[in-house]
């Protein structure tokens, strides 16, 4: 299997090398531990990943008492952000629980859920609960759309290979607890935003999550097939189209070398 992937690997290696900017990839059989890598520990711009701690924090605070997950917030104007989500075309003042907005955060990547988290969880601990994760170049560090802080080029961050981590902790059980990791996993799992990793995949149980700017594309994610497989791509100023092209055939022929 691992010389299978090598070859299958290595016919990607100049398409890879003639993308412009910075691309990164890391995979991992779950089951024999085997990994395959390119340039996994580039810090890049997390984008919505950022998005995937965010929720593991959310959990952990549950966890400790800290949070209710059926605590309620009246959405209102002034904190309807652009973008991905639903939020923002709802009429204002409409009630969500703080599950709901965890679930909108990651399944349709609702800005306006992940900016009211991160002011309900606090930005110091969801990067307290990041570093003990083992964590480095993951940091949030502002809110999403928050112009003055990118102005002044402060980016939340992350590495393909520390999501693959945080993947890794969630699968075995070991990140929240196993029923907060199972749940965590099962939100994934609802992603409608299926354009990378799932495109040539729809038969596969695949819990991810996706990220987008300009010149960035990301997706990371577990991808439950004969055996679980981390899947992560992450880029910064690169050629969009032509690396998620590369994400789908890659996550394509990662499964079938395993298969």
């Amino acid at each position: 299997m691992k010389e299978i992937w090598k070859e299958k690997m290595s016919r990607y290696l100049p398409r890879l090398a003639s993308l412009p900017g910075e691309v990164s990839i890391y995979g991992k059989n779950l089951h024999t531990g085997e990994v395959w890598a390119y340039q996994p520990d580039i810090p890049l711009v997390a984008a919505s990943v950022i998005k995937l701690p965010t929720l593991a924090e959310a959990f952990r605070q549950a966890r400790d008492g800290q949070i209710d997950m059926k605590e309620i917030f009246a959405v209102r104007p002034d904190q309807k952000m652009p973008g991905c989500g639903a939020l923002t075309r709802l009429r204002d003042g409409i009630e969500v629980t703080l599950h709901d907005l965890c679930v909108l955060m990651i399944i349709l990547s609702d800005n306006t859920a992940t900016n009211i988290l991160i002011e309900r969880l606090g930005m110091d601990q969801i990067n307290q609960t990041i570093r003990s994760f083992g964590l480095e170049k993951t940091k949030l560090r502002r809110k999403l759309f928050d112009a003055d802080a990118s102005a002044r080029g402060i980016e939340n961050t992350m590495t393909a290979q520390e999501m693959g981590r945080l993947l890794e902790m969630l699968s075995s059980g070991s990140c929240v607890s196993p029923e907060a990791d199972a749940e965590i996993l099962s939100i994934l799992s609802e992603q409608q935003l299926n354009g990378k990793i799932p495109f040539f995949l729809p038969e596969i149980r695949i819990a991810h999550k996706t990220g987008e700017d300009d010149g960035i594309t990301h997706d990371v994610g577990i991808l439950y097939a004969k055996h679980p497989v981390v899947l992560c791509f992450g880029s910064e100023h690169t050629d969009v189209p032509a690396f998620e092209r590369c994400i789908q055939d890659m996550a394509r022929d990662f499964m079938e070398a395993i298969a």
